[in-house]
């Protein structure tokens, strides 16, 4: 017979686990104690709970009905038995007859095989799973909506305890319980270096500590009072915007949600189960975050980040605290976790404090990663989950080489980790020493190492690094940063600061180089079915000619008696440079006229990334002055394989016989044409692959600062006359590999080249 039991007042309950709560005693005995008041409210013959320990492992932590004797010895896997379903699909089970259901999988230390019914819910946190909570009945019972939502609560008082770290002190020894034991977690490299130290969240997650509600209605009028000033907030924001863009997009979709209706009642839902206002936010998105982490619907799982940010606002909202974290309070030895932020966001912060980023949406070519480059922060993106993962104050280490991200390391993992950051200190010593000497290769080839930049705080590293030149300065990154659109004179005032940091060295600017990947807040911007295909750099100057003619102007002026490169980016074909040209030539006679000092030698060039100018290498090279390879987007545009796309972003190498052949003949043409060439591109600052651009010709490489000591201590080991015949057998019999990394690599080992 099946019957329906009715539950014995949940708000009684709440109450009673609050006391329980609040008793003076160890995690144990808490925890019995739950499980009995539990059972008793709920009529029920058994209440249990199972805990997931760091190996994945569910653990039985505490019974009332079962055998106590099966407490810390029954043990089974996620996906195991009805326990292990609910712990893998992160959702209630309520079965009148569990034995029927395929999933049952009997453990006779229990003794549960007089028992028919089952409820179980999830015990979630971020909607990561930290243990299942159970109830069963000896009958066959169908358990109701209210009995799932009142379990569902007291979940919550027991995410809390887990995370809290209160029940480690009654694990087995040598394990750890929930997620607060050691983990491994593996992203993109995007700036070298070890960083050891304390995770700081960059947007702290409010901890919600007061979960049973004392008044109802004080509680729902609490949350309508903070929705209403979160719309407020959300409106006033989209006012505030005079331009289309993906910002005002984002900013639309909070002001969607925040008005939802399914979304809106559920919160209201679960306060009326008897919690806090704070307790229903977090317990309404930990489910639907549980949910979306585990759907494989790429649109759900793309308004995740969304839903996230909006429960956020509204639990800061709730607690009044700040929904960044404060720069000004920084730690020593941060390490700073993040879902995504803005680069003007990361310059606030001290960077003599920080000694890590990682980062869980942003990926190598991200403009936070371009300034945690510049400031020389090893720096790890793409690593799923790591802000729901984290706690404040955390050990962690990040190892931007790799990747790898360690949390809450153990001592031997902290201590490799601490002696690969002493051998790396070690090797920065020795290029260190290298700063002052000529990169030349063992048979005499002089190679030109020039320097990477975009910020003022780039500059420095000049001297520091012995760099011949600033090879490549990104002028968009101040576009990018700047609240409106900088004027004439705040743009002359950076490139005349930045030409007087380099005193006798020559400074190659790159005029605006936005659209695509690169949006400005201040900026009109227009739907593109492929912007990185679309409507930028040098196509966006040319058909706004006032906005490239003032940058031009501002450059001109900077450089008055002095040299001056100015290279022209994304450009597709001649008349596209010589346009570039022309506006160049105007704004030099437009400054005579007025009297200002002209530069003492100017020189226009070409950043060479669209693969069409392949074909069109001898008229270029009669225009230009020089070349500069954007090696970035021309090798994605070579073999349409988007470099933000972790699907086919390492499925095409460049060191490869078509990539090293398209790069070797454009080498070659500027030889015949006694034009210079220099490669920008990240392939550059990597030794192996300098190595083969030596190989194949090259003769100048510009790249980040931190490369430079690498890349130079692999040329003074270097013959490039042998390494040349090798590459060029390479290229010219291997055409179907499509990679010749791993026979650069062999080489280099058996010819003590470092890398």
């Amino acid at each position: 017979m099946t019957t329906r039991s009715p539950l014995g007042g949940p708000r009684l309950l709440l109450r009673r686990l609050r006391e329980v709560m609040s008793e003076p005693v160890n995690a144990q005995e808490r925890l019995d104690r739950i499980v009995v008041q539990v059972a008793s409210n709920m009529v029920a013959e058994v209440c249990s709970v199972y805990v997931q320990r760091s190996d994945g492992l569910l653990e039985l932590f505490a019974t009332e009905g079962l055998s106590r004797a099966a407490v810390h010895m029954t043990t089974m896997k996620v996906g195991e038995g009805l326990v292990g379903l609910i712990a893998k699909t992160a959702e209630p089970l309520a079965l009148p007859d569990a034995q029927d259901h395929p999933a049952f999988s009997y453990r006779p230390e229990t003794g549960e095989e007089i028992y028919q019914s089952f409820l179980g819910v999830p015990i979630l946190r971020g909607g990561n799973t930290l243990g299942v909570l159970v109830v069963q009945n000896q009958t066959k019972r169908v358990y109701n909506e209210e009995e799932i939502e009142v379990l569902e609560t007291i979940s919550m008082l027991l995410a809390e305890m887990i995370a809290s770290g209160e029940l480690q002190a009654i694990a087995k020894p040598g394990t750890n319980v929930g997620h607060r034991g050691p983990m491994a977690l593996k992203g993109l490299p995007i700036t070298d270096g070890v960083g050891l130290g304390y995770a700081v969240l960059h947007e702290p997650r409010v901890i919600v500590k007061k979960i049973v509600a004392e008044n109802i209605e004080l509680e729902e009028k609490r949350l309508d009072e903070a929705l209403s000033a979160m719309r407020d907030s959300i409106d006033s924001m989209i006012d505030d915007q005079t331009t289309r863009g993906e910002h005002l997009e984002v900013l639309e979709a909070y002001r969607m949600f925040a008005n939802d209706r399914g979304w809106l009642r559920r919160l209201r839902e679960a306060i009326k189960t008897g919690i806090t206002a704070e307790a229903a936010v977090e317990h309404v998105q930990s489910d639907a975050r549980a949910r979306m982490l585990r759907s494989t619907d790429p649109y759900l799982r793309e308004r995740l980040h969304d839903l996230d940010e909006l429960a956020n606002r509204l639990l800061h909202q709730l607690t009044g605290q700040e929904l960044v974290a404060s720069p000004d309070n920084l730690p020593d030895n941060a390490i700073l976790v993040a879902r995504t932020m803005g680069a003007t966001a990361l310059l606030d912060y001290e960077r003599s404090k920080l000694r890590g980023l990682i980062l869980e949406e942003a990926g190598p070519t991200s403009h936070v990663a371009i300034v945690a480059r510049a400031l020389g922060i090893p720096t790890a993106g793409e690593v799923e989950n790591i802000s729901d993962l984290v706690e404040q104050g955390d050990a962690i280490i990040v190892d931007g080489t790799t990747g790898e991200v360690q949390i809450r390391p153990q001592a031997n993992i902290e201590e490799a980790y601490r002696e690969k950051a002493r051998l790396r200190a070690r090797r920065q010593e020795q290029y260190q020493q290298l700063r002052n000497v000529p990169a030349v290769t063992k048979d005499g080839v002089a190679i030109g190492l020039h320097m990477n930049a975009g910020l003022l705080v780039d500059l420095p590293h000049m001297a520091e690094t012995g760099a011949q030149s600033i090879g490549l300065f990104r002028t968009e990154l101040q576009f990018m940063m700047a609240a409106e659109f900088p004027r004439l004179e705040r743009q002359y005032a950076l490139y005349k600061t930045v030409m007087d940091a380099a005193p006798g060295k020559a400074v190659t600017f790159r005029t605006l180089d936005i659209g695509g990947d690169k949006i400005l807040p201040y900026m009109a911007t227009y739907e593109e079915e492929n912007p990185a295909l679309g409507w930028r750099a040098i196509r966006l100057g040319l058909d706004r000619p006032a906005l490239l003619r003032v940058q031009v102007r501002a450059m001109l002026r900077a450089a008055g008696g002095r040299d001056l490169r100015i290279m022209f980016p994304m450009i597709a074909n001649v008349a596209e440079f010589e346009a570039a040209k022309d506006l160049t030539n105007r704004e030099l006679k437009h400054l005579s006229r007025h009297g200002y000092d002209l530069p003492n030698d100017l020189k226009l060039g070409v950043m060479l990334e669209v693969p069409s100018l392949l074909w069109q290498l001898d008229e270029i090279l009669e225009q230009a002055d020089f070349l500069s390879i954007g090696s970035n987007d021309l090798m994605q545009y070579l073999f349409a394989a988007d470099r933000d796309n972790r699907r086919v972003s390492n499925r095409y190498d460049p060191l490869s016989a078509p990539g090293l052949r398209a790069l070797k003949h454009i080498v070659d043409r500027s030889r015949i044409a006694g034009k210079p060439v220099t490669l920008c591109g990240e392939l550059g600052g990597k030794p192996l692959d300098a190595m083969a651009l030596i190989a194949i010709g090259y003769r100048g490489l510009s790249m980040a600062p931190a490369n430079i000591g690498p890349v130079k201590a692999m040329i003074l080991k270097l013959d490039a006359g042998n390494v040349s015949a090798f590459v060029d057998d390479l290229i010219e019999n291997n055409a179907s590999d499509p990679s010749l990394r791993a026979q650069l690599q062999t080489y280099a080992e058996a010819k003590g080249v470092p890398l």
